[in-house]
């Protein structure tokens, strides 16, 4: 269930002639898988089964789905600590991911990272991490190794629209620029940095043109449309790949749930969730997919599939082992 590996044509267009019905049912099944996962973690913490910081991803399915789409097997990611959206996009097993969120031995950090901090090097996935923005210069870090390699691959760093006011992340820009690496930076504009509103927090809300200043390309594009992402994505990733080059793509999006589990989301009225949630990711992709042939009821089969996948991920979690003593400083001091 890896995008990565469906071969398809990347010269997608909206006219409904032109759709791949493949890659249509791909992504609403991306989209969904992340949404029931989230949808289970979010009980699992209700129940005290997920303990710590817990960041859901609900209403910003389409942002990753759409931006990894683009991307080739090789290529790399990096992101903050909403996270799990961009580790099941990817290809990390849910069991592994559940597993860690639970603080098992069988998950992706063997449950000493939790959350917010969890990687697969084997799926190019460099974290989840706790420090706002602090993900930044790692990505172009992890850019700078392929490009002294040469091996023609990219890293996707993702941040948010509270990172992107951080002095780190202009240094990156600069950096970036200056060096010539092939780093595609995301900004996942959800409108809001924990409970402040861009309106409050930044003298201007156009974060992609910010990359002007550093003579970086960029475009803004709609979070709320995975092909609208995926087209995006496809031009951005091409140039990064083909100029050798950074590029930044501002996504905007918007999360449904708090900024935490314990984030109450007052700061915001229920008719604005409700509003954002009448034309959201997934049902936007689903009316196009019901356009092109499927029925509803073939909708509600993809989604029974998935649940039983998360189910099984969430009873994998919860019957695994916890670490033992002896692991406790593994993998964390080297001689």
């Amino acid at each position: 269930m890896n995008l990565k590996k469906v071969k398809i044509s990347k010269n997608v267009k909206k006219n409904q002639s032109n759709y791949d019905i493949d890659l249509l049912i791909e992504l609403n099944r991306q989209m969904l898988l992340i949404r029931r996962f989230e949808e289970k973690a979010g009980q699992l913490y209700g129940m005290g089964k997920i303990g710590g910081f817990c960041h859901l991803y609900i209403g910003q399915e389409a942002v990753v789905v759409g931006i990894n789409s683009a991307l080739n097997d090789n290529d790399t990611m990096v992101t903050s600590y909403r996270d799990h959206g961009h580790m099941i996009a990817c290809g990390m097993d849910p069991k592994g991911v559940m597993a860690e969120l639970t603080g098992k031995i069988t998950g992706y950090s063997k449950g000493k990272g939790g959350s917010m901090h969890m990687f697969s090097r084997e799926k190019g996935f460099f974290g989840g991490h706790g420090i706002v923005g602090a993900q930044v210069p790692i990505g172009a870090g992890i850019a700078f190794s392929h490009k002294y390699k040469k091996d023609g691959s990219i890293c996707a760093t993702f941040f948010g629209d509270g990172a992107a006011n951080q002095g780190q992340v202009y240094e990156t820009f600069n950096m970036a620029s200056l060096w010539s690496l092939p780093v595609l930076f995301v900004i996942e504009n959800n409108l809001y940095g924990m409970g402040t509103s861009v309106k409050r927090s930044s003298a201007t809300d156009d974060f992609a043109k910010r990359g002007d200043a550093f003579g970086i390309q960029n475009k803004t594009v709609n979070g709320m449309d995975v092909l609208d992402v995926r087209n995006a994505a496809i031009e951005a990733v091409d140039f990064c790949r083909n100029k050798n080059k950074p590029f930044i793509l501002e996504v905007k999006t918007y999360r449904y749930r708090g900024h935490s589990m314990s984030d109450p989301g007052k700061y915001r009225s229920r008719n604005e969730i409700e509003e954002m949630r009448k034309n959201g990711p997934i049902k936007v992709l689903q009316n196009i997919i019901l356009e092109n042939g499927y029925t509803e009821n073939d909708l509600k089969e993809i989604d029974k599939n998935i649940r039983s996948i998360v189910n099984d991920a969430a009873d994998f979690a919860i019957n695994s082992d916890l670490p033992n003593d002896n692991e406790l400083f593994k993998d964390i001091i080297i001689d």
